[in-house]
């Protein structure tokens, strides 16, 4: 292994140590983290349930199912099975109080709302919602099920606030399959974009933010950038190279028919990347110092008409070009559409490209420290309340990172008595564990 390299690593593992004082009331912080949303729940039984679900999510239980958090407990396993499965409470107020929590902590005006597919693979066809379908996380179509996510970016953190369970028009049709699952009788089918809007729709009040970002799944469609557009949201969304886009000379979008001047010819996005001068590149470092340099080079053009599904847009968009080294040191060039004011500046653009990135480390936190992925359950209600307590946890988690970053003398006060003027300011890094998650799921299991 390269010295350096080795040294890195030890320096970056050094960084992710606190003093054990910091876990130091962690499980009694836990309970109490819990209760507003156990409040939300109307059965006392389901509040102790809500709990010990919590506290077995964020243990160092190796797989993170209703059976092993039973066990974790000594409780009857069928009682939590019942919990989570099929008993009739609803997730909705828990997941209001969530993204309350989320805007009165983490909110500012500029922060980004990121829509984020999640896939997760699974065996048998009757588990809600499940078929052959493209899987992210193999990188094949696979069999598996799809949640769409909502996730908040704010300079200071970032969260996931919302999801909903992509149920594919074959089941959507399926009525015997639905009724077995528990699908409510009045769901219809929708798309993954129709969930997307459906959350931001829902949650764009509570939440401040400037921004909506996703990946080119979303964007590439253009009925949902539309969609966005309508709502007065502003958009950068990443769109395939394949794109098809002509540069606009003068403020006017070209019609058919129109005489006079030629429209300038469609072009993919590629392609028109290609042709760019090197003074029509600017670097943008995009990460803190301390982290190690992030140097993004981005390309800004502003007036460009883009064609999708037979038909050019009736207005005009930003083409972003991002260029960039990524960990592997393998060069990555990415492509965005945007309807923000054509004087934007460029590192506008990278910071809400990163915002992006963000939600994926949030997904990839949330299963893999709080059990997203752990579940068992085939039915509706089981996927939604487990989905619902694992963001919960997940949450929990960010918020003790945010103690331990707070690296002053009264650390080991409650995480409600901290003066949220201690917090340091950071930038588009992102999240870096500031706890070790062996030694804190340890203290939790104690």
């Amino acid at each position: 292994m390269d010295r350096r390299y080795e040294r890195r690593k030890h320096a970056v593992l050094a960084d992710c140590k606190v003093p054990r004082r910091m876990l130091h009331g962690a499980l009694e912080r836990l309970v109490g983290f819990v209760a507003p949303f156990a409040e939300r729940l109307t059965d006392p039984t389901q509040r102790e349930h809500a709990v010990a679900y919590c506290q077995g999510l964020v243990s160092d239980v190796e797989r993170k199912n209703v059976e092993a958090i039973a066990y974790q407990h000594d409780q009857d396993r069928r009682n939590l099975q019942h919990f989570i499965g099929t008993s009739a409470w609803d997730h909705a107020p828990l997941m209001d109080e969530l993204c309350n929590q989320i805007a009165d902590e983490l909110g500012e005006s500029d922060a980004v709302l990121v829509i984020d597919p999640s896939a997760f693979p699974k065996c048998g066809k009757q588990s809600v919602g499940v078929q052959r379908q493209w899987c992210g996380r193999l990188g094949k179509v696979e069999n598996c099920q799809v949640g769409v996510y909502l996730g908040y970016a704010s300079r200071s953190e970032h969260a996931l606030v919302d999801f909903r369970l992509y149920l594919p028009k074959d089941w959507a049709c399926d009525r015997p399959r639905r009724n077995l699952a528990g699908v409510p009788k009045k769901l219809k089918f929708q798309t993954r974009h129709e969930l997307a809007l459906e959350m931001i729709r829902e949650r764009r009040a509570t939440l401040r933010h400037r921004w909506v970002t996703a990946d080119d799944e979303f964007g590439k469609v253009g009925h949902f950038r539309r969609e966005l557009h309508e709502l007065q949201e502003t958009y950068l969304l990443a769109v395939p190279g394949s794109t098809n886009v002509r540069v606009l000379a003068g403020d006017e979008l070209p019609r058919r028919g129109q005489k006079g001047q030629k429209a300038p010819p469609f072009q993919r996005v590629d392609q028109v990347a290609a042709l760019l001068p090197i003074g029509a590149w600017q670097q943008v470092d995009v990460r803190d110092g301390e982290k190690g340099a992030l140097i993004y080079e981005v390309a800004v053009i502003p007036r460009v008409q883009a064609k999708g599904e037979g038909r050019a847009m009736r207005y005009a968009e930003t083409l972003v070009v991002i260029r960039y080294t990524d960990n592997s040191g393998t060069r990555q060039q990415d492509y965005y559409l945007s309807d923000a004011a054509s004087s934007t500046p460029a590192a506008e653009f990278a910071r809400v490209a990163c915002a992006e990135r963000r939600v994926e480390e949030c997904i990839r936190r949330s299963k893999g420290e709080a059990g997203l992925a752990d579940y068992e359950v085939r039915h509706w209600l089981g996927w939604h309340h487990h989905q619902t307590l694992s963001l919960i946890a997940t949450w929990f988690l960010v918020q003790e990172t945010r103690r331990g970053k707070k690296a002053g003398p009264g650390i080991d006060r409650s995480a409600g008595a901290e003066d949220p003027r201690q917090a340091p300011a950071f930038g588009l890094e992102g999240c870096t564990a500031s706890l070790d998650p062996a030694a804190f799921r340890a203290t939790i299991a104690a």
